[in-house]
């Protein structure tokens, strides 16, 4: 393990909490855009809710197994990354509003499938794990300045 891995491990996991906050501010943003895209039929359609994915970077369990069994010094880990940011295929709510200009004939739009709840929280944990990562960075910072102390 190298004298930075530490800082670039958080460093990687604060990037990754910042693009989900904010793909969340986005969802929350756009709870009530009923036209953000047109579909293949020509047809607008709602806000469709993203949601992110992350992954570890690092290598696999295979070779992790492999360099236990054949040597001492294993690595297991280089940070996080995101890995997709994918649509929500939740269907959309119809709401009964028969005055607005995107309702159909029986009065019905389709309203995005955001759910303010679930972002807030979604938002809120990305904001907490990211103070969590900004701890453990300040960690990092304080071991490495002492072991520069300690070398003088």
């Amino acid at each position: 393990m190298g004298m930075f891995d530490g800082m670039n491990i958080s460093g990687s996991a604060l990037t990754a909490n910042r693009f989900k906050m904010d793909v969340h501010a986005d969802n929350i943003a756009n709870q009530q855009t009923t036209r953000a895209r047109l579909n293949e039929a020509g047809e607008w359609e709602p806000y469709r809710r993203k949601i992110v994915t992350q992954e570890a970077k690092g290598e696999q369990f295979n070779q992790l197994l492999h360099k236990a069994i054949g040597k001492k010094d294993v690595s297991t880990g280089k940070g996080v990354f995101i890995h997709s940011v994918k649509e929500d295929p939740a269907p959309f709510e119809p709401v009964y509003n028969p005055n607005h200009p995107d309702a159909n004939e029986e009065g019905y739009i389709m309203m995005p499938n955001v759910d303010p709840l679930k972002e807030m929280m979604g938002m809120m944990t990305a904001s907490r794990a990211y103070e969590a990562n900004v701890t453990a960075l300040n960690a990092s910072k304080g071991i490495l300045m002492k072991s520069l102390e300690i070398g003088k």
